[in-house]
């Protein structure tokens, strides 16, 4: 067997309700929730506050593609405020921003010396992750993305942002849009996809989760966005979801997501949709180099691919992919987000900044690759 190190990540409470149960799991003192406007509206994090009493301070000014800045005003908040932990509360944004939070004000680091694998080494305040979408794992992973600059996405990726708690209520996922279950959901299969094919880290753990994670959403993806209240539907797709996150914090993503981040910082494409958009035409790419991996997926999806051959099994799952995002409603093509030809070839040159990500990929992605992927996907 090959070395390997794994880490679980946060322990997990799942169920009904148990956002209410924050209050067990953080040190005396004020608590900063982390959530952003919308999730605010909905009311969903009101069982959870109104168990925090007058304890909880809310900073709900998180954007998609949370910046820096949003960031920094947080830990600002934090810090006048003396808090003494951190919950994450919402989709992948609030909670990436909740994981920096925690480590800026427990560690006194600066933002800018953390960013990039393992430079994070301090310790971080108390935090609780909360997550109202099945789609980011973002609960699961020691990794948060923010975009510097106004359109350049970076990440902060390093075992002190690990939660100390993830908490799963599949309640919080039902009142989700069609589209936003159909985007996070995909999301979600791309990291289970990508940890399974990545070239660095993998191992039989995360191959494990990933393909269980895999089983889960495709099995529930279609039924989530048709029958949006069923609570064993909701409730596989948040546990897929966040077993896709523990293999990927492990076995890191790849090509897709690294495709995908400029779509997000320069047309705001929210982050699943781009991963999308991407899939299928990043699998072509690497399909020469992750032919055996891609079949050892396929009948996960499509059972009637299992007595083919590793070719058929291998396109099958793209086909297979491709199927489900237009079941699901989802954009298919880059010209529906509003890129135009014009703007591949910077889309191109701010791809090859995710070296991060692109190290990972089965086959090499070069600027001219990158060029000819999105114009594939325009």
């Amino acid at each position: 067997m090959t070395d390997f190190r794994f880490d679980y990540g946060p322990r997990v409470l799942s169920g009904t309700g148990r956002s209410t149960s924050v209050p067990d799991l953080v040190p005396e003192g004020p608590v900063l929730v982390v959530t952003d406007k919308g999730v605010r509206g909905l009311g969903l994090a009101d069982p959870m506050l109104a168990a925090l009493g007058d304890r909880a301070l809310v900073f709900d000014g998180v954007e998609a593609d949370p910046s820096s800045a949003t960031a920094l005003a947080a830990v600002a908040a934090g810090r006048e405020a003396g808090v003494t932990s951190v919950i994450g509360f919402g989709g992948g944004s609030p909670m990436d921003v909740a994981k920096v939070v925690a480590y800026l004000l427990g560690s006194g680091d600066e933002l800018d010396s953390i960013y990039g694998v393992d430079q994070a080494k301090g310790a971080r305040l108390p935090l609780v992750l909360i997550p109202t979408t099945a789609g980011t794992g973002s609960e699961a992973t020691p990794i948060a993305i923010l975009t510097v600059g106004g359109a350049e996405k970076k990440g902060v990726v390093a075992r002190p942002l690990y939660a100390d708690w993830a908490i799963l209520d599949a309640s919080l996922t039902f009142g989700l849009p069609r589209g936003v279950t159909a985007a996070t959901g995909i999301d979600a299969m791309v990291h289970a996809i990508e940890a399974f094919t990545t070239k660095r880290l993998k191992n039989p753990l995360s191959d494990a989760l990933a393909k269980e994670a895999l089983r889960l959403l495709g099995t529930n993806i279609r039924l989530a966005c048709d029958d949006p209240a069923n609570p064993d539907v909701r409730g596989a797709m948040l546990l897929g979801s966040h077993l896709a996150g523990v293999a990927f914090a492990n076995a890191p993503v790849a090509g897709v997501h690294a495709l995908a981040y400029p779509l997000g910082g320069h047309f705001h494409v929210p982050h699943g949709l781009s991963n999308a958009l991407m899939l299928p035409h990043v699998l072509g790419h690497n399909m020469a180099a992750a032919l055996p991996l891609y079949a050892d997926l396929a009948p996960i999806l499509d059972p009637g691919l299992a007595p083919l051959g590793r070719q058929a099994q291998a396109q099958g799952l793209v086909e297979a992919l491709v199927a489900i995002a237009a079941d699901c409603g989802v954009p298919a093509r880059l010209r529906d987000v509003g890129v135009k030809a014009d703007d591949l070839d910077l889309l191109a040159s701010e791809a090859m900044k995710q070296q991060r990500l692109l190290i990972n990929n089965p086959r090499e992605i070069d600027l001219a690759d990158a060029r000819r992927l999105y114009e594939a996907a325009l």
